[in-house]
């Protein structure tokens, strides 16, 4: 009878390990003035790093700093709300410092 190894992962904690520097003169992403809300709900579906937020109060808020640099905003809205999505600069973005 084979034993089965259950691990369970807390995906904040491995996140908060992470080290990231961010660039605060210049946004590797950068959304459009006024987001559509559907397409906004999509990165908020979307985003492993879940910086894309609506509160209660249904204000959407965004923060680049935590981004985890996988492009999956860049390929669910790009020319839609992603207006920019470029690598950060050089010592700068997340280092990933688990597994």
């Amino acid at each position: 009878m084979n034993k089965v190894c259950e691990i369970t992962v807390n995906v904040d904690e491995a996140l908060s390990v992470n080290k990231y520097e961010v660039d605060e003169e210049s946004a590797h992403i950068e959304l459009a003035e006024d987001p559509d809300d559907e397409e906004f709900l999509k990165l908020v579906r979307v985003c492993p790093a879940a910086l894309y937020k609506v509160d209660g109060d249904g204000k959407k808020s965004f923060d680049y700093a935590g981004c985890l640099e996988c492009g999956t905003c860049r390929i669910a809205c790009e020319g839609t709300i992603v207006k920019k999505w470029v690598n950060p600069g050089p010592t700068m973005g997340v280092e990933y410092r688990y597994g």
